[in-house]
């Protein structure tokens, strides 16, 4: 049940019909892990905070440097050197003290990666290297947690919903596979601050969407942004048969 507090709060979400009163209380009752608290996360988990999930879980194992700052909008200057993760969860908190935040400032590996996965009601990767978001993907398809995947690079972006509940839904590991696939930073090529805020709060967007089921969620479907054309186009996903990861779920 929502308090008064929380029925003002989040009134303008509430008003919306197909949202109402019992899409907020989804929302207060999921858990989101966000893994990863740089361009992307920062719009996700400030989102996601202001938009009231329940529990959030914030994970980042790096500190915050002078050249993060020209697009991860969570963090100032004074915070320099500090844990991402946990400054991101100290801002989340002063924009809505009503949620739960709790920040993982270590790297998920093994179990612990699993225990995480398998606790949470989504999950939503904005990490920058393929091993990370491999694993997380083989850990939300066995657990059947929907992933929410986002990437941004130059003026590129791209986002998907992988949602192993779904028969019809691909997973990562449909789309790309493990080998020849190459990590890329933005330290490496760049990329524009606006891109990421556009990417990481259409991820918020979905996870919304996936908590609450209001709208249709880009399952099966993969999102491509050339921001500096401002053109979207959209990619059918079909499911891998022969797929190592989800084939036999």
């Amino acid at each position: 049940m929502l308090s008064d507090e929380e029925l003002m709060r989040y009134s303008r979400q509430i008003l919306m019909p197909s949202f109402d009163i019992a899409g907020q209380e989804t929302l207060k009752s999921a858990r989101v892990l966000v893994v990863g608290a740089g361009g992307l996360g920062c719009p996700v988990a400030l989102y996601l905070g202001a938009a009231g999930v329940g529990h959030l879980t914030l994970v980042d194992d790096d500190a915050i440097e002078v050249a993060n700052l020209q697009r991860q909008i969570a963090f100032s200057q004074d915070q320099l050197e500090a844990a991402k993760a946990e400054s991101l969860a100290d801002r989340v908190r002063q924009i809505n003290p009503l949620v739960s935040v709790e920040a993982i400032a270590h790297r998920l590996e093994s179990d612990e990666l699993v225990r995480q996965v398998s606790e949470a009601s989504l999950v939503v990767d904005c990490t920058d290297n393929f091993n990370t978001r491999f694993a997380l993907n083989r850990a939300c398809v066995a657990a059947k947690v929907p992933l929410v995947s986002g990437a941004a690079i130059r003026g590129e972006g791209q986002l998907s919903v992988y949602d192993s509940r779904d028969p019809e839904s691909p997973c990562y590991h449909c789309l790309y596979p493990e080998q020849g696939n190459e990590d890329l930073s933005c330290s490496e090529a760049g990329v524009i601050g606006p891109l990421v805020g556009m990417i990481g709060a259409s991820q918020a967007m979905e996870a919304v969407k996936v908590i609450s089921g209001v709208g249709k969620p880009l399952v099966g479907r993969l999102l491509i942004l050339d921001a500096w054309r401002m053109k979207w186009r959209e990619m059918k996903l079909a499911r891998d048969p022969g797929c190592p990861v989800c084939s036999g779920t």
